[in-house]
């Protein structure tokens, strides 16, 4: 079943233009239908906040056939925002103690943007424990995204992210390394995963937490881990939520920068996300911003819309298809009184009975 829209969120009406199916509230109501209701932690700057509030609710209502799902975004006072985003974050966003007096069957938390070089500094670092912790005792799995799975690699774990000389940004393929596991099993065993990231976890460090390791990059990089149960909280470091024009979004802000003033160096292109033509097309941008800000001149709009039919998604399908068995498994191990694994023959150390290697 689909996603219900039990509020004004105008995510709703957005991706119902999509084409996706989102149910009205009051016709959920009218169905004897489980439901299960998913939190969305959502940490991104303004300029993503609703980008990527779409991107989330889409994989989640693309999944599980057999619930209704109700989402629930909520953020951290402590993220600086805009008057004009306080305010949509008021009139649509719950609050955390909202979330935690209903309770939830899942919890996904976004990555967010950092302004410090030691993840402890940053304003939101207390917060996000707090929210962490609750959910690691009351919320059946955890879905960490990017930063998130920094921040409780380095506070739950003791595994501190380690800056890279090159920041990590394009599509890459990655490997199923561990297929026994059900939020990989009979998906794809290669395929491809948008980063954009300066800071890495090492597999080394995912093995020194205890962590299950299912999905490897080319260069070695851990793409989602679990911890030891397999399912109580969950890590990526990539980004299968992207929509196909995030890494292209993501390059013009960074060339803005760099016309501004406000970034020393050009951003080089996204690896393995451009074709020829796109690449010609944003070099001849290039040269002529150059010479339109040597000149004093107005700046030349940039070509997004000569080169966004040209791009090809190659993440989308397998991203939506772990989410979907993500939600499958949540579907199985909790009850309909929400909040409590099966705990009748099932081992709350291994709730999915995986087998256990050395």
């Amino acid at each position: 079943m689909p996603l219900v829209a039990h509020n004004n969120l105008p995510t709703f009406d957005k991706l119902t233009a999509e084409g996706m199916r989102v149910l009205e509230l009051q016709v959920a109501e009218k169905q004897d239908i489980r439901e299960l209701h998913i939190g969305l932690l959502n940490m991104m700057p303004d300029a993503a906040l609703e980008a990527t509030e779409r991107q989330f609710f889409r994989l989640v209502g693309e999944s599980n056939p057999i619930a209704q799902f109700f989402v629930h975004p909520f953020t951290l006072d402590e993220l600086g925002r805009s008057d004009k985003a306080r305010a949509y974050v008021k009139e649509h966003y719950e609050t955390f103690d909202q979330v935690r007096e209903k309770g939830l069957d899942a919890l996904i938390i976004t990555g967010a943007n950092v302004t410090h070089s030691e993840l402890s500094s940053e304003p939101f670092w207390n917060p996000l424990i707090e929210v962490a912790d609750w959910a690691h005792e009351a919320v059946p799995s955890t879905l960490c995204s990017c930063l998130a799975t920094h921040s409780i690699l380095e506070f739950r774990y003791g595994q501190k992210r380690v800056n890279q000389p090159r920041k990590k940004w394009g599509v890459f393929e990655h490997t199923v390394v561990d297929r026994e596991h059900p939020l990989v099993s009979s998906v794809n065993t290669r395929f491809d995963v948008p980063h954009s990231r300066w800071n890495t976890i090492f597999p080394e460090q995912y093995d020194a937490a205890g962590l299950r390791t299912l999905v490897t990059g080319d260069d070695g990089c851990v793409h989602l881990a679990t911890s030891p149960d397999g399912i109580r909280t969950v890590f990526l470091q990539g980004h299968p939520e992207y929509d196909t024009v995030s890494l292209l979004k993501e390059y013009k802000r960074d060339a803005m920068a760099y016309f501004a003033g406000e970034a020393r160096e050009y951003p080089p292109f996204p690896l393995n996300y451009l074709g020829k033509f796109e690449a010609a097309v944003l070099g001849e941008f290039r040269l002529r911003a150059e010479a339109a800000l040597e000149q004093g001149s107005e700046m030349p709009e940039f070509p997004e819309a000569l080169i966004l039919h040209k791009l090809n998604n190659t993440w989308h399908d397998t991203g939506s298809a772990v989410i979907g068995k993500w939600m499958g498994l949540i579907y199985q191990i909790t009850h309909r009184d929400r909040h409590k694994l099966f705990m009748d023959g099932i081992d709350a150390n291994n709730p999915l009975n995986l087998p256990v290697h050395g």
